[in-house]
């Protein structure tokens, strides 16, 4: 299901053959209107100088973006134009990479189907050179169990946090196909089963010994780092730490309402300081741990900021404005669900940057 929203990495059709021309020397129109179809391309939103001058203020080691680029109600905010999502999900994404403030994108198929190394080389050909990726680890590998197609547990996923699988179905593909361009590969865990939570030792045990077995990025990805997303609050403690620390991964800051509040998580930032900062905000707390459909269904068709989260967004720049300071990369990603349209939230974010980078040093405490 999630599968048919995403079909931009599928292959077009090859091309049909074109008519013999009629005596006249003209094409039929049938041919002519097909050709089109296979060119059609969106056309970004024309340049907001207001926009520009904010990015050009902002750190070169920060990237923010939206968690994908196929949303129509865009219009106007990244397109210019209306297109049917499937164009946008084929072709929208050199367009969102010419918005000032998207210099990243989180690619989230992942989890749902792993993809190739030239598929990944596909989407790192329409982006700039400084622009990052941030790619979703597969639930083959990610999740402790095989679901059913409306995310049923069924019986306890023999692969889970399998070394090998992990490499080889997704951070090797993602080295190969994105190479400089990627930002951070996150490994965001379901939510455990509870006779799992009771052995919590072991999943971090098998955790450190995935992570332990990665592939160096930096020969190829300067600028990557990995990251755990985690989904049970029971995780938020020293051991998971230590393991993360060990492995010279990161965790990743996931807003989401079935972790604790943003300020409950930063000890874990502070217990690896320095490091990168990897962040995606997942869904706005008003909606509860299980309240994507109902946020998706309030805050299409993602035009405007709806239950906007000021106390968050605050937070969020301190962090980003302490981590790129210290010389550290910043992958913040966005999705609609946080307040209703992801553009107009990484404006209000840089916004916020702005306004703290004009405070005293004191002041920015």
């Amino acid at each position: 299901m999630q599968d048919s929203l995403f079909d931009d990495l599928d292959p077009l059709p090859p091309p049909t053959p074109a008519p013999a021309p009629s005596p006249e020397g003209k094409a039929a129109p049938r041919a002519r209107r097909a050709t089109a179809a296979r060119e059609t391309l969106v056309t970004a939103v024309a340049p907001d100088p207001a926009l520009q001058q904010i990015a050009a203020g902002l750190p070169a080691r920060l990237h923010m973006g939206s968690s994908s680029w196929h949303f129509p109600g865009w219009a106007g905010l990244v397109w210019e134009g209306d297109y049917e999502q499937s164009v946008l999900s084929r072709h929208g994404l050199p367009a969102y990479a010419q918005h000032p403030l998207l210099r990243a994108v989180g690619i989230d198929r992942t989890f749902y189907r792993p993809l190739t190394a030239s598929q990944f080389a596909r989407y790192a050909a329409q982006v700039p050179d400084d622009f990052r990726f941030v790619v979703k680890a597969p639930s083959v590998v990610a999740d402790a169990m095989v679901r059913d197609e409306n995310g049923r547990g069924m019986q306890p996923n023999p692969v889970f946090l399998d070394p090998l699988l992990a490499v080889q179905q997704f951070v090797q593909p993602a080295l190969d196909g994105l190479g400089h361009k990627l930002g951070a590969l996150v490994f965001q865990l379901s939510p455990l089963p509870v006779p799992m939570l009771a052995r919590l030792p072991e999943v971090l045990e098998r955790l450190r010994t995935l992570l332990c077995a990665l592939p160096a990025l930096a020969p190829t990805a300067p600028d990557a780092v990995t990251a755990v997303e985690v989904r049970n609050p029971e995780f938020l403690t020293p051991a998971f730490v230590d393991v993360l620390r060990e492995a010279g991964a990161t965790y990743c800051l996931g807003l989401h309402p079935k972790l604790p509040p943003i300020e409950a998580q930063l000890p874990l930032l502070r217990a690896l300081w320095p490091g990168p900062l990897v962040c995606r905000w997942n869904l706005n707390r008003l909606h509860g741990a299980y309240g994507y459909e109902d946020a998706r269904a309030l805050y299409l068709p993602f035009d405007q900021v709806v239950d906007p989260d000021p106390d968050t967004r605050a937070v969020l720049a301190r962090v980003i404005d302490a981590t790129t300071r210290a010389g550290q990369h910043a992958y913040v990603t966005v999705s609609n669900k946080a307040e209703g349209s992801a553009p107009l939230t990484v404006r209000s974010l840089a916004q916020a940057l702005e306004r703290r980078q004009e405070m005293p040093a004191p002041e920015r405490r």
